[in-house]
């Protein structure tokens, strides 16, 4: 491998493992919160142990994302000094943001939240955890305003070479992360849900601490149709962005060779790159037209008429993402989601008539079904990331032209091994100790008294 696909996969590698920590961040956060002034509001000790024990789990997650994610920092010095050359006084401004605001203010308070129970008054310790889930979020806008830049440049000039920010309200109004940021919090908010009721099927299934997971599965039922329905429109508001700003992007993700009105949405292709068509393809008709302009009559530009415009606007090149990669990715994120919602729907069906735990079958259905958020998410990240190749910032610098000129295949390699090493213990020990707080359970608040005790307390007492 030459040293930029090397450093592709490096930088995706890190990401794919911070990213599978951060949506859980962003929507369990607000779930604890919820929990714990459920418990300040009515007293009721159960939401007590509910806040703790899920608290416990974000705090793991939490930690973990943090770890992953500071390593992706060094990346661009290491990997894409260019970049960071070219980009650097527009990227490093929401960085900075992200920092002096929501990382203070998560290190702050999340410490209060910790060590302040017994500590702290119930309101004001309530609020730590609001906060904390306040600041997570606004972290994930500050980062997702520095990569929409990349996706669709605003509020810049260029000087002497480089991109310089002339615009810091552009840069943060950007209209792509007004549809990148509520599609990601939703997406949060759908893998905090389908973890809440995967582990709770799971207790629920074995028996134990019926009455915390009860009121958590119940809880977990809500926060994951609201999010999964919404998630369904955020995207197809993203859609349709996207279809106006990044052609190549959908056209490539659908696989679209040839421009189309109305143009078809393909549920399976065999798709042949090389020859730029479709061997194969079973479409239902006029339906990507409607995704994109929510009528059944509306041209969707093909990936050939597209990559004609862009050799006559940039100059000689190849255009064309990695259509294979992005058209199956795209389907597999569909279908995780179809498959969350169709199981999640139908334990709130069995759930309303009180049949729930009478059929395991469903309880172990969404049990399994923990690892489709995850997927979900990796999958739509790398439609995000991989639809916009080969620039880096579409229409300002490639790929080919971010990376550091004087780093060497194996210096790549020497770091690729050791991220990737020192990534899979780390993901090992957080398994570990994950399993072992679940199995666990909550820890009761109240002091517990010994069976034998309480049976020959309450002997004598009769």
């Amino acid at each position: 491998m030459d040293e930029i696909l090397l450093a592709r996969w490096q930088f995706g590698i890190t990401t794919v493992y911070h990213f599978l920590f951060v949506p859980l961040t962003l929507g369990l956060s607000i779930m604890v919160a919820i929990m714990e002034t459920m418990y300040v509001r009515t007293d009721n000790e159960l939401y007590k142990r509910m806040t703790k024990f899920w608290g416990k789990l974000f705090l793991l997650n939490f930690s973990m994302g943090v770890v992953t994610g500071i390593v992706q920092e060094f990346h661009f010095g290491m990997n894409w000094s260019e970049y960071a050359r070219f980009m650097g006084d527009i990227f490093g401004a929401p960085l900075a943001m992200e920092a002096l605001t929501a990382f203070f203010l998560e290190s702050t308070f999340i410490g209060l939240w910790i060590f302040g129970w017994d500590r702290l008054s119930k309101k004001l310790h309530a609020a730590c955890i609001w906060i904390v889930a306040f600041a997570s979020n606004l972290s994930a806008f500050w980062i997702l305003a520095a990569n929409s830049f990349m996706q669709n440049p605003v509020g810049y000039a260029l000087n002497n070479g480089r991109a310089e920010m002339v615009d810091f309200f552009a840069l943060i109004t950007n209209p792509y992360v007004a549809n990148q940021f509520p599609h990601t919090v939703l997406s949060g908010v759908v893998t905090a849900g389908i973890f809440v009721l995967a582990i709770s099927a799971y207790h629920l299934i074995r028996g134990t601490h019926l009455e915390v997971f009860r009121t958590s599965f119940k809880m977990g039922l809500v926060w994951s149709i609201i999010g999964l329905f919404a998630l369904m429109g955020s995207g197809h508001l993203q859609t349709q962005f996207i279809a106006k700003n990044q052609p190549m992007k959908l056209a490539a993700t659908e696989a679209l060779w040839e421009s189309a009105d109305p143009a078809p949405f393909a549920l399976a292709a065999v798709i042949d790159e090389k020859n730029q068509t479709n061997t194969f393809e079973l479409g239902v008709p006029g339906a990507l037209t409607f995704l994109a302009h929510d009528s059944f009559k509306g041209e969707v530009k093909g990936i050939k008429e597209l990559q004609a415009a862009a050799v006559a606007k940039y100059g000689p090149g190849n255009y064309v993402p990695d259509v294979k990669a992005l058209f199956w990715s795209f389907r597999v994120m569909v279908i995780a989601g179809m498959v969350m919602m169709g199981i999640t729907l139908l334990c709130a069906l069995l759930w309303y008539k009180g049949k729930l735990e009478a059929y395991p079958i469903a309880l172990k259905a969404m049990l399994f079904s923990l690892p489709l958020p995850y997927i979900a998410n990796s999958t739509g990240w790398f439609v995000t990331e991989g639809g916009r190749q080969p620039w880096i910032v579409v229409g300002l610098q490639k790929v080919a032209q971010a990376a550091s000129p004087n780093v060497t295949a194996g210096e790549i390699w020497i770091s690729l091994i050791g991220f990737t090493v020192v990534y899979g213990v780390l993901a090992i020990a957080a398994g570990y100790l994950a399993v072992k707080f679940i199995k666990q359970g909550p820890v009761d608040t109240k002091p517990s008294i010994p069976a034998a005790t309480a049976a020959k307390g309450a002997t004598l007492w009769n």
